[in-house]
């Protein structure tokens, strides 16, 4: 068994296309028509074809649902948040937050209603707090990580 990656049922291919270049920086990998694998294996699936090959109607298709989504890391949050605010549209579950152990992230949903995550990097996130004058100790005490994993991010 080999895992390869999450498939999201869209109702414009090339609208999905162009949102997941766009926003996300993906790139096409293979471009089946109604089946697209982009760059980091997350697949496209047309939704009629999806309904067809799954034997269910409009009403059985659940979109925009707090369910699940697909998640991303950014090295560089504020940059990405610059260009985000460029793109006209974006329907935000919530705008750029910081979590409790110090990543901050922002949510929001795709053209077709799929939440979609992009936190910053987590070593990042050490590096930001190592930057501000904290010790390798207290980096592990705010973020609650094991002190090595800390030393290994500012390795």
């Amino acid at each position: 068994m080999k895992y390869v990656g999450p498939l999201i049922a869209v109702k414009d291919m090339q609208k999905a296309k162009r949102f997941y270049h766009d926003v996300l920086g993906l790139d096409v990998v293979a471009d089946f028509g109604a089946n697209v694998t982009l760059s980091g294996g997350l697949s496209l699936q047309a939704i009629d074809t999806w309904k067809a090959f799954i034997d269910k109607n409009d009403a059985q298709i659940v979109l925009q649902n707090n369910a699940g989504e697909l998640y991303f890391e950014e090295d560089n949050i504020d940059r990405f948040m610059a260009r985000l605010s460029q793109i006209k549209d974006i329907n935000y579950v919530h705008p750029l937050k910081e979590h409790a152990w110090g990543q901050r992230v922002v949510r929001f949903y795709d053209l077709d209603g799929h939440m979609i995550e992009v936190g910053e990097n987590i070593v990042m996130v050490v590096k930001r707090f190592a930057d501000r004058g904290l010790s390798p100790g207290e980096i592990a005490v705010v973020m609650d990580v094991p002190i090595d994993f800390v030393q290994s991010c500012l390795a």
